[in-house]
Order: structure tokens, then C-alpha cells, then sequence
């Protein structure tokens, strides 16, 4: 009898009702909704968390899953919080110039108010004139598209040309490493149209909204705790049933996948996009959330701890991702925001804001080499040991019949 996909992913269920525990408990803790324990700072910071949490299931499953170590899915999630960034600060800068002319003798025309309103954006870079790339910026919606289809867009083109000429391996890493510093440095540049080294800020100010950041962040984090839960619900879904044993099998023999009859190029540019699309939903809602994005966001450096990330949690196990992001976005905030005092050494002192990194870096190395399985792998120990050890008994009272071993596959 075929059982239903939630009855064959029973780990689904347990975090979906992990991550709506911890939802509520946060309501109920915080100052907006709650009894005030917990600060609107910390629900930001708890929100940003779950954004990074669902580009790293995103990360998972273009990696863990399908075995393409990609060293630019960060650069997608930079895209994502850049198209709603236009929106936002186009926006709110409408606002405040309409509101500055309201009271001059003669009615501002709208070409005047666009003037002021990209003398207002772009003065800081020399300039008055809305770059093309703006040409949406006033659409709420044509801007949300926007997130998904450039993000999406460039992934897939990149990913055709790639696959296409079937790239694998290092070279391949190396490839998505030099589309996100290209892109970087594209995005440095005053005629990028996205204010250069400046970027994007007061994002934080949602246009139009009278209520305070108190309630703001509230929103923002039950919207992150949403898509979190979607996501992971729909990534889960694709690498169950048959596609996903095709994605896993190129990961662990590409060649005989092919010899199979399978579309490993198609496979590949599929996950590829999708992820992108997911990692930059992600982003969109994450830099409202922190207020500013620049195009440091986009560095390759940051790619390189999102992988980080995911091995340490455990890559090929979705939870594995999101409590390796989890666990390392809010020790970082922990570590880089003065929360564990310096040691004196008496001819040193340990600063952690300048340690952290080599800790991070440490800790990956100790993953790798001790517990390549990562922080998930503790919960392969613990199910093992409540499974009853049958120590390969037949299931059924045939001879022959399938055996635990062979059941587990």
C-alpha cells in the first residue's frame, strides 16, 4: 500500500511543529504581542535568522542533494533584497518629497516630483536620473515579480551554460564563485544604477504604514516563519518520490545517471533555478528586516559561509541545514555583538569580534574531519538507538522476504 508523502517524511511533521512552537512562544515573549522579554532587536535578529535558515535549506538541496557545491547561491539572495529595496526607499522617498511640496504655491506636475524624488535616491551618487533598471520601482507588485523572475533569470542562464557544457566539480565552484564577484563589483560601480558602495537604505520603513517597528518586526517574523515552513516544505517534497532518487543519484554517480536515459543537464538547471528563486524569496524578505543592503552582501565570502553552514548542521538533511544556520547566524550575533567578554592574556587580549571568524573556520574543520555528518548526524544516533535492532530479521514470515537492511533503502 503506498503511504502518503507526509507518512514517509515523518521529520516534516516534527519540524513544522518545532518551528510553530517557537513562533508562538516568541509572539507571546515579545514587546509588540507579548509580555515585553524578549526586544524588538532580538525579533529582528530572530526573523533575520529565519531567512538565512531558508537559504541554507535552498543551499541544501542544490549541494546536499544534488552534489553541486555552489559558491553563489548568496548572490541570488543579494538580488532578491535589492529588487524589494527599489520598492521600499522608491517609496518611502515619494512620500517624503510629496509631503515637502505640498505647500508651495504652485502644485508640483509628477515629472517634478520623479525629479525630486531621484534627486533625493541618487544625489549621493552625482546623479538625478532614474537608472532604467528602476523603470518598475513605483509597482509594489511588478517589483515582488521582479524577485523572482531576475534572480531566476540569471541562474538559469547561467545554469544552462554551465551544464550544458557540463561543468562539474571544482571548475564548477570556481564558476559560480566568479559570477558572484562579478556581480559584486558590477554592483560597486556609481553606474550600476543601485548606488554603488552606498546601496539601499531605510528599508526598514515600510511606505505608507503608521505602525511602529515594534509591530513591523512582529510581521516580518511571522512572514519569515512562513516562508521557512513553506519552503521547507515544498523543498522537502522535491527530493522525495522518484525525482528526487534522480537527484541523488547524479550526486553519487553522475555518469551512470546519464547512461540511464535521464536529462542530467535538465535535473541540474531545474534545482539550480529553483534554489536561486527560493534563496532570493529569502532575501527579500531579510533586508527589510536588517535596513540596508550594499553590495558587500553580495561578496563570495559570504557564499563560502553559507556552505560553511550547511556542513556544519549536515548537508543531504534538510533540518541539518536550517540548525547549522540557526546555530551559527545567532552564535555570530552572540560572538560579534560584545556578548562573551575579551580575555586578557596578559601580552594579548582576545577581542572575539576579530576571533570569531578563525573559530567559525576552526569549527568547519573540525566537521569535516570528525563529524562529516554534522550537527544532523546526532539525530541518525538517536532515531538508531530507539529503532529496534533487529539485526537484519526477515520482515515478513517467508523465507526470503524483505530484511530490515533492505527495507530502510
Amino acid at each position: 500500500m503506498r503511504r502518503s508523502f507526509i507518512a514517509r517524511n515523518p521529520s516534516i511533521l516534527v519540524f513544522l511543529a518545532c518551528l510553530a512552537l517557537f513562533t508562538l512562544a516568541i509572539t507571546l515573549m515579545s514587546e509588540a504581542t507579548g509580555a515585553g522579554l524578549i526586544s524588538t532587536s532580538f525579533v529582528k535578529t530572530l526573523g533575520k535568522t529565519l531567512c538565512l535558515c531558508l537559504v541554507a535549506v535552498a543551499m541544501d538541496i542544490v549541494w546536499g542533494y544534488c552534489g553541486i557545491l555552489s559558491l553563489g547561491h548568496f548572490a541570488f539572495f543579494g538580488l532578491g533584497g535589492y529588487m524589494v529595496g527599489m520598492w521600499l526607499m522608491y517609496a518611502r522617498t515619494e512620500i517624503i518629497v510629496a509631503g515637502s511640496l505640498a505647500n508651495s504655491p504652485i502644485p508640483p506636475t509628477p515629472g517634478e516630483i520623479t525629479d525630486a524624488i531621484g534627486s533625493q535616491i541618487f544625489g549621493v551618487v552625482g546623479s538625478s536620473d532614474f537608472p532604467p533598471i528602476w523603470y518598475f520601482a513605483h509597482s509594489f507588485w511588478a517589483q515582488m515579480a521582479l524577485v523572482v523572475i531576475v534572480p531566476g533569470i540569471l541562474a538559469l542562464v547561467f545554469g544552462w551554460l554551465a551544464f550544458r557544457s557540463r561543468v562539474t566539480g571544482v571548475y564548477l565552484s570556481i564558476l559560480t564563485q566568479a559570477m558572484t564577484l562579478a556581480l559584486s563589483l558590477y554592483l560597486f560601480q556609481n553606474e550600476s544604477g543601485l548606488r554603488g558602495n552606498n546601496g539601499l537604505s531605510g528599508l526598514q520603513n515600510l511606505p505608507g504604514v503608521k505602525a511602529g517597528q515594534d509591530d513591523i518586526s512582529m510581521w516580518f517574523f511571522w512572514g519569515s516563519a512562513f516562508a521557512l515552513a513553506l519552503g521547507y516544505l515544498v523543498c522537502a517534497w522535491v527530493v522525495s518520490g522518484k525525482f528526487g532518487s534522480v537527484v541523488r543519484g547524479i550526486r553519487d554517480d553522475e555518469a551512470r545517471v546519464r547512461f540511464l536515459g535521464y536529462s542530467v543537464e535538465g535535473y541540474k538547471l531545474f534545482i539550480f533555478t529553483f534554489t536561486a528563486i527560493i534563496a532570493a524569496i529569502a532575501g527579500a524578505l531579510y533586508y527589510p528586516q536588517a535596513g540596508i543592503i550594499n553590495p558587500g552582501e553580495v561578496a563570495p565570502i559570504a557564499s563560502i559561509y553559507l556552505a560553511v553552514w550547511v556542513a556544519i548542521g549536515g548537508r543531504g538533511r534538510l533540518y541539518g541545514a536550517v540548525i547549522g544556520a540557526a546555530l551559527v547566524s545567532l552564535v555570530s550575533t552572540w560572538f560579534t555583538g560584545g556578548g562573551v567578554p575579551s580575555i586578557p592574556l596578559g601580552f594579548y587580549t582576545i577581542d572575539w569580534v576579530d576571533w570569531w571568524l578563525v573559530l567559525l573556520g576552526l569549527s568547519f574543520v573540525l566537521v569535516t574531519l570528525f563529524a562529516p555528518k554534522g550537527i544532523g548526524g546526532l539525530v541518525d544516533l538517536i532515531t538508531d538507538r530507539i529503532a529496534p535492532n533487529r539485526h537484519g530479521a526477515d520482515y515478513g514470515p517467508d523465507k526470503g522476504a524483505l530484511r530490515e537492511g533492505e527495507g530502510r533503502k
